[in-house]
């Protein structure tokens, strides 16, 4: 149903985003748990607690990569939660692209969880434990394959997600600054959705001892995100301006 202008007026805004999904829905109830159930899935030592000093600290160095992919699913977490408060959108598209998104993240998370312990067993020197053990560079490669294509297409469902909202711009009332957000979200989530793809292709495509630097197209993350924040900050600025 269209929001009436009075409506409209009446939402709360946050970083110039009329919030139109205040109100906790059952999507948005079942999405929490399954973060929170993916969270729990990478808890260091799981179901073993430690018996020994030995067997502490070893459960300890563990927390750089337990960090890491809690700060990846906290990505996707937060991105969802921001799309929920500024479209409140729970139905028909938008609700089989977020039950999707849980499905592909309850299967990512392990690769999640390996790619990240065997990076920091191999950084450290086989200081800190991986809970993989590679027989063969090749299945290093396959792991890029597999995280990048989950990467990527959790990326591309949260740009989806946008794009439906964008869509149905006359329902929402989208005012041209939440027109420039939304395209600033959908660039964002799409490059994060290319970049994994690209990472998988490398992996596949590219030469033996080559292919193994799959995992450093992620590198371009730090660079392209800020970019893309700058750019649409300053389209922003331009229409506050004018």
């Amino acid at each position: 149903m269209k929001l009436s202008t009075n409506e409209l007026k009446e939402l709360p805004l946050h970083d110039g985003f009329r919030l139109r999904g205040l109100n906790t829905t059952r999507l948005e109830t079942f999405l929490d748990a399954a973060f929170a159930f993916a969270v729990t899935m990478l808890v260091i030592s799981i179901g073993d607690i430690p018996e020994s000093y030995d067997e502490l600290i070893a459960a300890l160095k563990g927390i750089p990569s337990f960090l890491a992919c809690f700060a990846a699913i906290l990505i996707f977490w937060t991105g969802h939660r921001r799309w929920s408060r500024r479209y409140g959108l729970e139905y028909s598209a938008a609700l089989l692209i977020s039950l999707g998104l849980i499905f592909v993240l309850l299967v990512y998370v392990y690769p999640l969880r390996l790619i990240f312990s065997a990076m920091f067993s191999w950084i450290s020197g086989g200081w800190l434990p991986s809970q993989f053990k590679l027989q063969h560079a090749s299945e290093l490669i396959n792991l890029f394959i597999i995280y990048g294509l989950g990467y990527a297409a959790m990326a591309g469902m949260m740009a989806l997600l946008h794009i439906r909202a964008k869509n149905v711009c006359g329902v929402l009332g989208l005012n041209k600054l939440e027109l420039i957000k939304t395209d600033a979200e959908i660039i964002s989530w799409s490059v994060q959705a290319a970049t994994g793809f690209i990472s998988a292709l490398f992996a596949l495509l590219m030469p033996k001892g080559i292919d193994v630097f799959a995992g450093f197209v992620y590198l371009t993350l730090p660079v392209s995100q800020p970019i893309i924040a700058i750019r649409y900050a300053k389209k922003a600025a331009r229409l506050n301006g004018s």
